[in-house]
């Protein structure tokens, strides 16, 4: 070689290098596949979803010196189901009615805080109160969803409206809210919608994260007109259709199948993972006259996410009419199946069993029961269910395991890929059914169709719920999906047990009924440190490092569906109002006293009514009010059996005027005239004095 060819090939090589190394390093294209181990950018961390933190300085040798870093008074008294989120410093927060905070997340300073203004009248719309599960991030936008069907993208540094737009039309004819946390998905938001137990047609929409744009719209019950909508749904609605009747009450309230909750991606894939409801009305004799699949309802449907078009899709529950949603987490993992890799999505839905599905085909792997049920004799070849008989109940009264509060509702699940385990709260329940003869589905009311109450049922109904109250127990339940059965259970006081999140130093916390945090031994349920929070955390948790220090933080407020039946239950706790609450080891700061217990309630008017105006006073109010004020009136939002004396004589103006509006408790005017109104009132004094003794 000569010289001045060595030269030149030096001079390559070295201007090679030079270019390598000015280059600078790749960005990460799209943080939510992969996010920093020390952030928490989304719900569910990244897209599988897990609630799995890398992060180890909490371990099992120090978590007993977790102490209070910080808190935040949320000044409400209603739920809060939001997991929070965090990056470069911030820690960010929703509440009930959408108030979203951005908080230091070293001291918890606020560093501002926007109020969307959502109407209070859309309270009576939310099944379960007013709550939001979350918001999402995406570059400098913090992204929110709110209860009358906004979708708003706020400047992250100042809390800023940058756009906003409608997902559904307040006057749209269906009683929609949302509730569920929006995702981001690569340049897309998706989000889904609520109302199902009041009546509505069920959908999920994407939208350009950038500008709001609407990009594609996928609905998931047939078009009540027989039409196709000019939507991504049309390639498959001559599919759904045949699953339903030509006659029913799914024409009027829209069959249901909203998904209020979990959606899923997976990037690799391009596929969107929308987890649907329960389907309304309830009872399929008059949702559908008592035929057909009903599709989707109780289903997970892929779509495609740069155009919305179907998939596959896999119901759980055919025909559902037990209120059993598919809406719970939806997790995703790589596992080893029967000597080879499968790439899975996991989900544990109300109906008591716990799935494995190919995340690309549908194609089912296995499920098993993880509580007692009654309703599943097995599953075909193909993974269909065989769905007993006897929980298909007609006018006499039929007890169905598990109940409509689900064996496990929106508490968000996590999974570990150090253990291999999946971690979620599990219920173990029973609930009476029966056709309430001659009933009639009306929007803006529950449209259950459930029946069985009276006197002529009510020995047969108390022995039944005897039987369901033996079966009642709650536990944290860690699951194997390679070995499709409960490898561990720590059974905990009751209902609405929080969502889990898991750490790679194999700890597993949770909120608990018991009104405290705890953390677990992720390998074999072992608690190794609680917290008392004054308030049960029903939210996820979540940890990240800033500083070089790892914070754990949890919404602790007491609240929504879970609740509503726990206070139904006479077990109430006296509690503090919700909390932001956030530790770290070491963490010295002290919450104050809980406010004293409250006292007895109050002695109830005397009954003037006749047994006719109370009886209708009941059906009224199992239609109008129960989804918020509890079955037999026990419990609920408001324990409406101890209303003080001022609180009876506006009873009209509250129900029918909106007294309340700015409470959450909306106007009923438009379905309750004067008479009902009293009807109710008479109602709930005569169950008051019920349980005053008289």
């Amino acid at each position: 070689m000569t010289s001045s060819l060595k030269i030149a090939l030096l001079a390559a090589i070295a201007l090679a290098l030079a270019s390598c190394a000015t280059v600078p390093p790749t960005a990460n294209p799209d943080p939510l596949a992969s996010p920093a181990a020390a952030d928490w950018p989304s719900d569910g961390r990244d897209y599988t979803a897990q609630r799995f933190s890398p992060l180890t300085q909490v371990d099992a040798a120090n978590v007993g010196q977790l102490g209070l870093a910080w808190f935040a008074d949320l000044d409400t008294y209603r739920g809060v189901e939001a997991t929070p989120i965090y990056s470069d410093g911030v820690l960010y927060n929703t509440l009930a009615w959408n108030i979203t905070t951005a908080y230091d997340a070293r001291t918890g300073a606020v560093l501002w805080t926007y109020d969307p203004q959502t109407p209070r009248e859309f309270g009576r719309l939310a099944c379960c109160e007013p709550v939001s599960r979350g918001l999402a991030m995406h570059g400098n936008r913090i992204i929110i969803a709110t209860l009358d069907g906004r979708l708003i993208a706020l400047d992250k540094h100042t809390g800023q409206p940058l756009w906003s737009t409608r997902t559904f039309e307040p006057d749209s004819g269906y009683a929609y809210s949302i509730t569920g946390a929006p995702r981001v998905f690569g340049d897309l938001v998706v989000v889904g919608q609520s109302g199902g137990d009041l009546g509505v047609r069920g959908f999920v929409s994407a939208y350009d994260v950038a500008t709001g744009e609407q990009r594609w719209k996928f609905f998931l019950t047939p078009n009540p007109q027989d039409a196709l909508d000019g939507e991504a749904s049309d390639g498959v609605m001559a599919m759904m259709r045949e699953t339903w009747s030509d006659e029913g009450g799914w024409r009027q309230l829209g069959g249901g199948a909203n998904p209020w909750d979990s959606i899923a991606y997976d990037p690799a894939l391009n596929l969107v993972y929308v987890g649907t409801g329960n389907a309304v009305p309830h009872a399929r004799f008059y949702r559908s006259n008592d035929q057909g699949d009903n599709l989707f309802v109780c289903s997970i449907v892929a779509l495609d996410g740069a155009t919305g078009e179907y998939r596959w899709h896999y119901q759980m529950n055919p025909g559902e009419e037990w209120d059993w949603t598919c809406t719970a987490s939806m997790v995703s993992a790589d596992l080893q199946i029967d000597g080879r890799t499968r790439h899975v999505l996991m989900q544990a839905p109300k109906n008591g069993f716990f799935y494995v599905l190919d995340r690309a085909t549908g194609e089912f792997i296995s499920a098993g029961a993880h509580v007692f049920q009654n309703w599943n004799e097995g599953f075909e070849a193909d993974g269909r269910p065989i769905t007993s008989a006897a929980v298909r109940y007609g006018e006499d009264l039929q007890l169905v395991a598990p109940g409509p509060a689900g064996a496990h509702n929106w508490f968000p699940m996590a999974f570990s890929p150090r253990t291999g385990l999946a971690y979620f709260p599990s219920y173990q329940s029973a609930f009476v059914y029966a056709l309430q003869p001659g009933w009639q589905p009306q929007p803006m009311r529950s449209n259950s169709g459930w029946g069985g109450f009276g006197p002529a049922n009510a020995q047969r109904r108390g022995e039944l719920m005897a039987e369901a109250n033996a079966l009642d127990k709650a536990w944290l339940t860690a699951w194997d999906p390679v070995a499709n059965r409960v490898a561990w259970q720590v059974e905990l006081p009751r209902h609405g047990n929080g969502g889990v999140m898991v750490t790679a130093s194999d700890l597993v916390f949770e909120g608990t009924t018991g009104q405290t945090f705890a953390a677990f031994d992720a390998r074999n349920g072992t608690q190794l440190w609680e917290y008392p929070t004054q308030s049960a955390p029903v939210a996820g948790a979540i940890t990240y490092e800033l500083e070089d220090v790892q914070y754990i933080a949890i919404n602790a407020g007491w609240g929504g569906g879970a609740a509503q039946i726990e206070r139904g239950a006479g077990i109430e706790m006296p509690r503090a109002p919700a909390r932001l609450l956030v530790f770290r080891l070491g963490g010295t700061a002290q919450l104050p006293p809980l406010p004293p217990q409250a006292s007895a309630p109050p002695e109830p008017p005397a009954l003037r009514a006749s047994e006719a105006v109370v009886q209708r006073g009941q059906l009224l109010f199992s239609q109008t009010c129960a989804v918020c004020h509890g079955q037999d009136a026990i419990g609920g939002v408001k324990d409406l059996r101890h209303m003080a004396a001022e609180t009876h004589a506006a009873f009209n103006q509250i129900v029918r005027e909106g007294l309340y509006l700015e409470r959450g408790m909306g106007n009923f005017s438009d379905i309750l005239n004067a008479e009902d109104a009293d009807a109710i009132h008479s109602y709930l004094i005569a169950r008051a004095n019920e349980d005053w003794g008289r």
